[in-house]
This record gives C-alpha cells, sequence and structure tokens, in this order.
C-alpha cells in the first residue's frame, strides 16, 4: 500500500491529464449551460460533443508540447503560468481553424461557447495546478523551498527522488549543468530542466528559488566562485552533498572549509599505507586537533596498535570514545620517568610527535610554561625514542618558526634544530612544517562561527593579515606521506597555497550566514606576538621531493653539545625571549607585552 501510494513522475502525469479531461468537460458544460441560460437545446448536445472531443485533445496536446504536466505541483508558477496561458491559446485557435474548415460537421454550433471555455477553463486547470503551491504557502510556507541543483550526475537524481518522497525540505525546480558540453542543457532528469550555468540568474528569479544543492565534488576555487554568484542574487542558503561513510550521502551546510579547502592531488595512499601498516605508533598530543586526526588515519591505514598519550583527561577521553581499541595514557610529555615505562610498554616502532602549546597570545602570557612544555617535552620525546630505538619520530612543527615574532614559534624553531642535530643514532627524526589548519580548536573560524551566531561584531586583528590554511585531514595524511619518504634530520614544508586574507574569510563566513545586514566586522590590533604575514620557508634552499606538495630544506647546523648547554640556559633564563634570541637569532619582535 505505500509502494502504491509514493508519489512518482508517471502517477502525477496520469493524475493531470485525467483531471484536465474531467475539468474540460465540466468547464465545456457549464459554458453552454451559459449560453443558452441552463436550458441545452436537445439540437446542440451533437456539437457539445463534438466540441469536447477536439477541444480537449488540443487541449492535452499543447500541454504536453509545452511540458505543462512535467510541473512540480506544489512549485507551480509564472513561468509555469505563461505555459498554460499559450496552450489554451494555440489549442483554441486551433480548434476555431478547425472548426470553419469544417463548419458544417459541428453545425448547429453556439461559437460564444468557445470564448466562454476559454476563460473557464484557463481559470479551472490553472487553479487546480496552483491549488497546492497556495495552499503549501498559507499552512506551510516555511517548508516550502524551490530550489536550485548545480551538478548533473546520480546523486541529481537522488535529490529529485528524496524531494518526490517529502524525506527532504528542498524541493528542485530547476538544475543547472557546469559542464562545458552544451548538450546536457535542455534536457530533462526525473520533470525537472536542466539549464546552462549562463542562464543561472534568469532562472533564479523565474522560479522563485531561495535555495541550492550542489551535488558535484568541486575544486574549493570553482565552488567559491559558485558560493559568491548564489550570494549576490539572493540565494543565501546553500547545501552541498556529502559522503557519509562508505556509502551514505547526506545535505551539509556548505561551509566556509569547502571554500577553503585544497585537495593535494598527489596524495599517496599506498605509500602511506605501507608506512603505517602493522605498526606499534605512539602519539602525543592525541587528544588535540592534529593529533586526534592523525590517530584517526593510523587506524585506518591499519596500525597493529595505537598508544594515545595527553595531558588533557577530557581530550583523551574524547579520542578514546572514538578509537576504543587504542591505549590511552595521561601524562605530560616533560615527565621523562612515566614516558619512558609508556615506550617500555608500548615499545613504539613509530612516534608521531603533535603535543605542543601553540596559542600565541597565551604563550607570550605564560613564557617560561610554554617554553618547558614545547622545548623540553619535545626534547624529551627525542630523547626517549632514541634511548628506545624507536624507527621514525615525526615532529609537527609550524610556519610561526619561521623568522619567528613570538615566543610559540620560537620554542617550535628550537625543537626543529634539536631535531636536526640530535645524535639520533638508528633512529630517524624528521620536522614537517605546515601553517593553520581548518576548525581545529581555538582558530580563528570556530572563533568567528560563534561571534556570527552570537549576533556579532567579528572581530578582526588587523586589514591586512593572513594565514595559510589547509583541512586537518589532508594536511595529516601529508605528513604521514611525508614521514614514510623521510630518512632522517630533514625538515619538511607542506605546500599550503596561496595565503588567505582573514578580512574576506570573516566576509565570506558571514555571507554564508547570510548576514551582511546583521554582522558588523570590528578590528581590534594585533596582539602580543602576533605578525601580519606568516611564512613557510626561511630562504629559498628549499628542494622539491618527488611530491609537488612537499618540500624539503637544507638542515640548519647547531653543534649538539652547544645546543643543548643554551637550551639549559633558556630553561633557566629570567628573560626568555634573550635566550630564545640566543638560540634563534632571526627570532625579532616588538614586545607589545
Amino acid at each position: 500500500m505505500k509502494q502504491l501510494l509514493r508519489p512518482t513522475s508517471f502517477k502525477r502525469k496520469a493524475f493531470f491529464i485525467i483531471a484536465d479531461f474531467i475539468l474540460s468537460l465540466s468547464t465545456l458544460f457549464f459554458a453552454y449551460n451559459l449560453r443558452f441560460n441552463f436550458h441545452i437545446p436537445e439540437s446542440f448536445w451533437h456539437s457539445f460533443w463534438l466540441t469536447f472531443g477536439v477541444l480537449v485533445s488540443l487541449k492535452i496536446f499543447f500541454l504536453v508540447i509545452l511540458r505543462n504536466y512535467q510541473i512540480v505541483w506544489r512549485f507551480f508558477g509564472f513561468f509555469d503560468t505563461k505555459n498554460m496561458i499559450k496552450a489554451h491559446i494555440l489549442a483554441y485557435v486551433t480548434f476555431s481553424m478547425i472548426y470553419f474548415l469544417f463548419r458544417e460537421e459541428f453545425s448547429p454550433f453556439p461559437r460564444s461557447v468557445i470564448v466562454i471555455d476559454f476563460f473557464l477553463s484557463l481559470i479551472v486547470l490553472g487553479g487546480l495546478r496552483a491549488s497546492k503551491r497556495l495552499f503549501r504557502e498559507g499552512v506551510v510556507r516555511e517548508f516550502v523551498k524551490p530550489t536550485l541543483i548545480i551538478g548533473v550526475n546520480s546523486k541529481t537524481d537522488t535529490i529529485i527522488q528524496s524531494a518526490l518522497k517529502n524525506e527532504i525540505d528542498y524541493y528542485p525546480v530547476a538544475i543547472v549543468s557546469l559542464d562545458k558540453d552544451e548538450t546536457v542543457t535542455d534536457a530533462y532528469i526525473s520533470n525537472v530542466r536542466v539549464y546552462h550555468e549562463k542562464s543561472l540568474e534568469e532562472i533564479v528569479q523565474s522560479k522563485e528559488i531561495v535555495s541550492a544543492i550542489v551535488t558535484e565534488k568541486l575544486s574549493s576555487d570553482i565552488l567559491k566562485k559558485i558560493a559568491d554568484r548564489l550570494n549576490r542574487i539572493g540565494i543565501k542558503e546553500i547545501k552541498q552533498v556529502k559522503l557519509l561513510g562508505s556509502e551514505h550521502e547526506k545535505l551539509e551546510d556548505l561551509s566556509i572549509e569547502d571554500l577553503l579547502a585544497r585537495h593535494p592531488k598527489d596524495l599517496d595512499l599506498e605509500v602511506i599505507e605501507n608506512f603505517i601498516k602493522a605498526k606499534k605508533i605512539l602519539i602525543t598530543g592525541a587528544g588535540g586537533s592534529i593529533g586526534s586526526e592523525i590517530a584517526k588515519q593510523c587506524e585506518k591505514f591499519g596500525a597493529a596498535a595505537l598508544t594515545l598519550v595527553d595531558h588533557s583527561e577530557y581530550n583523551l577521553y574524547q579520542i578514546g570514545e572514538q578509537l576504543p581499541n587504542t591505549t590511552l595514557k595521561l601524562l605530560n610529555i616533560t615527565n621523562r620517568t612515566l614516558l619512558e615505562k609508556i615506550f617500555e610498554t608500548a615499545k613504539p616502532d613509530i612516534v608521531i610527535h603533535a603535543a605542543a602549546y601553540k596559542h600565541v597570545p597565551v604563550c607570550e602570557s605564560n613564557q617560561e610554561t610554554a617554553v618547558y612544555n614545547n622545548v623540553v617535552g619535545s626534547k624529551v620525546v627525542m630523547d626517549v625514542s632514541i634511548k628506545y630505538g624507536v624507527q621514525k619520530v615525526v615532529i609537527i612543527s609550524t610556519d610561526k618558526a619561521v623568522r619567528p615574532t613570538n615566543v610559540m614559534g620560537a620554542t617550535k624553531r628550537v625543537t626543529e634544530l634539536y631535531a636536526q642535530n640530535v645524535e639520533s643514532k638508528k633512529t630517524e627524526i624528521v620536522a614537517v612544517r605546515f601553517g593553520n589548519v581548518l576548525g581545529s580548536s581555538g582558530s580563528v573560524i570556530p572563533k568567528f562561527k560563534q561571534q556570527i551566531e552570537e549576533g556579532g561584531p567579528v572581530t578582526v586583528t588587523h586589514p591586512e593579515i593572513t594565514r595559510y590554511f589547509m583541512l586537518i585531514p589532508e594536511a595529516c595524511k601529508l605528513v604521514l606521506q611525508t614521514a614514510a619518504i623521510a630518512k632522517g634530520g630533514e625538515l619538511f614544508i607542506l605546500d599550503m597555497g596561496e595565503p588567505v586574507k582573514i578580512l574576506d574569510l570573516a566576509r565570506q563566513m558571514i555571507r554564508l550566514y547570510g548576514k551582511e545586514d546583521e554582522i558588523d566586522i570590528a578590528f581590534i590590533g594585533l596582539r602580543p606576538g602576533e605578525k601580519l604575514y606568516e611564512e613557510l620557508l626561511l630562504d629559498e634552499s628549499e628542494q622539491k621531493t618527488k611530491y609537488s606538495s612537499i618540500f624539503i630544506t637544507r638542515p640548519t647546523v647547531y653543534d649538539i653539545t652547544q645546543l643543548t648547554h643554551d637550551i639549559e640556559v633558556l630553561l633557566k633564563a629570567e628573560d626568555k625571549v634573550k635566550a630564545l634570541q640566543k638560540i634563534v637569532p632571526e627570532f625579532t619582535r616588538e614586545d607589545l607585552l
């Protein structure tokens, strides 16, 4: 029974054709009655049935030609009304021509009936088609969302079928093809017409479209252009079809991450799998944004065992809930005694060191703690890894280590120097440097989202400030890929693409929320230690690897005995900035504290 009542395009066509047949009979009968004062002479019944047969055939024919039976009932609009009028004019003009050619066959025939029936038929047949929309707009208007689908593929038909079954609150009324091959346009998918993207603005206006669904997987650049174009013509709600798991798909709001995402074309999943599979892996900072994603990737690529280390109980609990078949260790990495006990038990083949204090203003206000955690913690991890013969250690670094202007960046540069110069014996130690990751805890994007949802203003430190961005999963895959090709002692750099102006980012996010007229942007000034532009390279010494997204720099030689001594001096120094500048001469800044 449920299957029988399920709406389909065939059932919709059949319903309207039968309804038009019955309603046309009713309007013609009423027209005859009006003409003869509700008493039709017997002699006119022959012309009545002949007229009905010819007229209803012509009406249905022209309604089919003008695709009136392909309309979505609930979204019958101005464009469809025009086609309805055209079909009636063509049908009645054609009938008039037939009548004058074969008038004897219709005799006797009251010609005024044609004029009366024309208007009656237009009102009744048009009223039937408009009825559902009028009802929905009057009763449940908030659920009516005439929608534009962008993209022609199997997902397009899936969305249309979901709308027909009332599974989603969007109903496709037009499809836009991004294909350069214009042969796909003017076709129909489940009775919804496909248009070329050049007609986008006209379609949105004529069909009163209020939302859009993107079904194609597009590059961030193309997606951004489409989003900007839709925003300009008044469409604020943009959805995207995304894969949920391995089979199922879902509709999600188009996010700023989608618009900024870079999808490296040289990700080598086979290399990553060969590197990770059947290995015992220990991850520090495993509850953080980077550490937790690396943990998930390692499980996905077949790690034999995962030991997750973090000093935050809540973060460790969260990643443990997502990866139940892992060993959770709660400790601070600066505690060498406890860390060695974990190494004795876990016997890791690979160590990925993602633990660090990373927020610039917090580190500026807590310099001693930042230095101790970032420098000593990293040194302990590397020293213990060397002692226990770990095959490979991967140190997560940052673009803030390049010509640092803050304590956090300087501590990460010290870590890079130690990784490059320590006597590592059989352990291969590699550092990987990259910029901001989209959506990490405490980053600008979650902050902007919160500010927009709270009504603003959105706070930007400086009109010209820029940053590099990459999606967390993509950055983590590239980190693992880099580790797979590393030989030890290298400093690798991930290609982050072009830097993004934070002011443009804020404006784009406000547009995505559809609140350009409601949310203001306020400039609050650079924070202590913050600089306008981040860099990934110190000089032009980078070399290409076989992967275009991964570069390698020449190592910076620093006598390890001297470096160890300088680190000890740093830990005892009252002025952490000056002590850091001795190790990292390029660390210059205006002290804003």
